[in-house]
């Protein structure tokens, strides 16, 4: 099952159901007029918009429309939780490596996190307003996953049970102000503005043998100013996955239905297979040549990331954006 929240809805969107190609669309105002609605009594409401996709699959259906994802919301265009993760520890490794400060050995086997701004979230085709380029402007392309509501002391054995759905997710970083938030010891804020999330949100079965055990295993695509700038393996190097993740964050807390759980950067020890940000690149080329060589994104440049079946086939639709100059109010 797919699902939408179109921008006709208001600040929360319309939800929808979306036909499985991406193509068509369907509003289901008499099951919920939201995806947080259908989030807070899922195991009836889930059970009531499958039969709603079953149909869409099966042909035309009264109410339809045109899915189109320039007019769609983030699946959830603004969230009560958003927490980001790091589970791709080589990614941290290279970060340390390049400006020459040791690891800790416990970020092996324990989680890194830090929970985000969630009221505001960017839809997939939104363009992306930064005050100046002088901030260091990244993309991250990331794997989240939706859950339900999760009991404080989850174990990872049980965490599987409360994923709903899952999305991609473009992290925006502004790389030149982390330094100084992270140096006053408290953590981002100001260098982590709004992040964009996939057109659809989809339930784990849309994926099927690829996602198993709390990890997707395709790659992710991220195309930066149309060329190709990294497919890495999401399930490659993961060191930890997301019931691992969901076990971590509900250690001392209850998690609301429609946390937000994000993987972190993508990355492989393969580099081959490319970065999802432009901060590893030039990572890499400061290891390599002494300096880093690639620039940050500018104004005008665009960023597209999505993820393909086996098929070729777009599962959650792309994140489509453009960096531009955002303007004082």
């Amino acid at each position: 099952m797919k699902l939408a929240s179109l921008k006709s809805g208001g600040r929360d969107g319309t939800l929808v159901v979306v036909s499985r190609e991406l193509s068509r669309c369907v509003a289901v105002p008499d099951i919920a007029a939201t995806l947080q609605s259908a989030l807070d009594d899922w195991e009836s409401k889930s059970v009531q918009l499958a039969k709603v996709s079953t149909s869409l699959e099966s042909g035309p259906v009264r109410g339809e429309q045109a899915f189109d994802t320039a007019a769609a919301h983030s699946p959830l265009p603004r969230a009560y939780h958003w927490v980001d993760g790091s589970a791709y520890v080589n990614h941290v490794e290279l970060v340390r490596k390049a400006r020459g400060a040791e690891m800790p050995e416990s970020f092996w086997h324990d989680p890194l996190v830090y929970q985000g701004g969630s009221d505001d979230f960017l839809g997939p085709r939104d363009d992306i307003p930064v005050f100046s380029e002088e901030f260091g402007i990244d993309m991250e392309a990331e794997t989240a996953v939706i859950t339900g509501d999760v009991p404080m002391g989850t174990s990872v054995d049980n965490a599987g049970k409360y994923v709903r759905l899952l999305m991609l997710v473009n992290d925006v970083s502004l790389r030149n102000l982390i330094p100084g938030e992270l140096a006053k010891g408290f953590g981002f804020y100001q260098s982590k503005p709004s992040s964009a999330f996939s057109p659809v949100a989809v339930t784990p079965d849309e994926l099927g043998k690829a996602y198993n055990a709390g990890t997707v295993n395709l790659p992710l695509r991220t195309t930066l100013n149309g060329k190709l700038f990294g497919e890495p393996e999401c399930g490659v190097d993961m060191t930890f996955n997301f019931h691992q993740l969901i076990a971590h964050v509900s250690k001392t807390r209850r998690l609301g239905a429609g946390t937000i759980i994000g993987s972190g950067t993508v990355s492989n020890y393969d580099r081959s297979k490319g970065s999802s940000c432009i901060a590893e690149k030039r990572m890499l080329e400061t290891i390599e040549q002494g300096k880093p060589v690639t620039p940050f994104m500018r104004f005008g440049d665009t960023v597209r990331i999505e993820m393909l079946d086996k098929q070729g086939n777009s599962i959650f639709g792309a994140i489509d954006q453009k960096v531009v100059q955002a303007r004082l109010p």
